[in-house]
């Protein structure tokens, strides 16, 4: 038999055909790899739009959530009477999460810059992956603990200011702690540096020369999808239910209240919308591309060892996903700055001043004792019960 690089002929014609554009998984173990150079053109390729479009959007970002998320905790703690509210305590923790999430941005800003160069260490590396998913999922469950929170504040308030109290929210917060940091945990064996393959100092002109910090490597984009589409489920799919389910209920409830104004009705359907809005346009997309970026990949590395030369590799880029999610790998974080509207609808310090013309839920409408053992700021001053004589 004739071979090639010491390859049988018969192994090129299997490769070929289970590198088929019909091929959406990675080469099986023992299969030739792609070559180098036609793994280096699709990077630099693909890392234009990096290095051209995400990084100044990032260090916005980050400009924006660390100085809004920083104000909101510093009014937390100076403003909030103690105990807290688990309102509040869940909001302090979401804005926890987002100033992490924030402080993350900033070396992704400088690693994305031309040229696109990792100069931090493995260690680094490795932190950042998991610290920038940790929050991200910190920051999905924690409001899915302010929209279930809200939901028991209105549909069952006698319950809410008897039974729940801030040592609850405290331990609940905990638990939410935990399960981010073991959902993100797997990305600390993920990621990895990529040294250098070319000699020399890097620049653009010479991104081989780079070091990378790559979230998995090639040869473990099987195991990756996996785990991002796992990461999607119980990250994404499962809180959306729940705040879509809380948010649901509260709406219907209030909308069936007979001792609720028009007003009232409105502000609660805004208050649904905009939880709706926040995950449709930010958490949503943002998985869904992961996840369909990820296979892409996939199927690309299947292919590869079966391009005649590196324009045909380039050609075969699935560039609607990439560009897609790179996009909302920009727009996501636009959630984090826009959070603090959220405490504004559950904090007194933030959204209610006592006194005439203050906020429904807030200052006269709640006499000061039930306000200081009240487990939620109510953003309605009428429950969604119907009034009953005596009541």
């Amino acid at each position: 038999e004739v071979a090639v690089a010491g390859v049988p002929s018969w192994a090129w014609e299997g490769l070929r055909e289970s590198a088929s554009p019909k091929g959406w998984c990675s080469p099986p173990r023992g299969a030739i790899p792609c070559p180098t150079n036609f793994s280096a053109a699709a990077d630099r390729v693909l890392g234009r739009f990096q290095e051209d479009f995400l990084w100044p959007v990032l260090v916005v970002e980050f400009l924006v959530a660390a100085a809004s998320n920083g104000f909101a905790l510093y009014r937390f703690g100076t403003q909030e009477r103690r105990p807290w509210h688990p309102a509040v305590v869940f909001s302090a923790q979401l804005a926890v999460s987002d100033l992490l999430y924030a402080l993350t941005l900033l070396p992704l800003a400088a690693y994305l810059y031309p040229p696109k160069n990792w100069q931090y260490g493995e260690l680094a590396c490795r932190l950042e992956r998991f610290l920038f998913t940790c929050n991200l999922l910190g920051s999905v469950l924690f409001i899915t603990c302010i929209s279930l929170n809200r939901y028991l504040g209105i549909v069952h308030p006698f319950f809410t200011r008897s039974s729940l109290r801030a040592k609850h929210a405290w331990a609940v917060s905990a638990a939410g702690w935990v399960l981010a940091a073991v959902l993100a945990a797997p990305t600390l064996g993920f990621s990895h540096l990529k040294r250098p393959q070319q000699e020399g100092d890097c620049s653009v002109a010479r991104p081989g020369a780079c070091t990378k910090c790559l979230g998995t490597a090639d040869q473990r984009l099987e195991a990756y999808g996996a785990y991002s589409l796992a990461l999607a489920t119980a990250g994404c799919g499962l809180p959306l239910l729940l705040t879509l389910t809380a948010y649901g209920a509260l709406g219907w409830a209030v909308l069936r209240s007979h001792g609720t104004t028009a007003a009232e009705k409105l502000r609660v359907a805004v208050l649904v919308a905009s939880g709706m809005a926040l995950y449709a346009g930010s958490y949503v997309p943002y998985y869904v591309t992961l996840v369909l970026n990820v296979s892409a990949r996939q199927h690309w590395r299947a292919r590869c060892p079966g391009f005649a030369n590196s324009a045909e590799a380039e050609a075969a880029l699935d560039w609607r996903t990439y560009v897609s999610h790179q996009v909302m790998r920009g727009l996501m974080p636009v959630a984090i700055c826009i959070h603090p509207l959220l405490y504004m609808a559950v904090a007194p310090s933030l959204g209610c001043r006592p006194g005439p013309g203050s906020c429904l839920g807030c200052g006269e409408s709640q006499p000061p004792e039930d306000a200081g053992s009240s487990g939620q700021v109510l953003p309605l001053n009428v429950t969604a019960t119907p009034k009953t004589s005596g009541s």
